[in-house]
């Protein structure tokens, strides 16, 4: 199970700028230089942030990108499903398709406490809990 591009560069970037409070804006292009993601892919990114409400835009010479909402109020789970990559309850490990307990493939038993963990921890885990630990973002 790995997110896709678009979701851990999302979240890279929410808490990125969740760990700087201390800065009010940033620009596409710092955040692009800081995070190492390519400027064309973040700029499309911040559109989507944007339109969920995550991220303000301020235009002119010194604007740039804010956290619209407290970062203890943004969820992963929430950014994860602005780019639908979020678990799906019947979705299936093996990609087959629709999997649950009658129709199942052959790691739908030992896939369910692992699946069922980490929807939970994508569900309780905000910003605030992953930003400012002093690891990689």
């Amino acid at each position: 199970m790995k997110l896709n591009n678009t979701s851990q560069y999302a979240i890279r970037i929410l808490a990125y700028i969740a760990d700087h409070k201390e800065k009010t804006l940033f620009s596409a292009t710092e955040l692009s230089n800081e995070l190492s993601i390519p400027y064309k892919f973040l700029t499309k990114i911040m559109t989507e942030l944007v339109k969920a409400d995550f991220i303000e835009s301020i235009r002119g010479r010194e604007g740039g990108f804010k956290l619209k909402k407290d970062a203890s109020e943004i969820k992963v789970d929430d950014i994860l499903n602005i780019f639908n990559d979020s678990i799906k309850d019947e979705e299936c490990i093996l990609g087959i398709g629709f999997c649950n307990g009658m129709c199942k493939c052959a790691l739908h038993d030992q896939w369910m406490e692992p699946k069922l963990l980490m929807q939970r921890m994508f569900r309780e885990s905000s910003l605030r809990d992953i930003a400012g630990k002093g690891c990689k973002i």
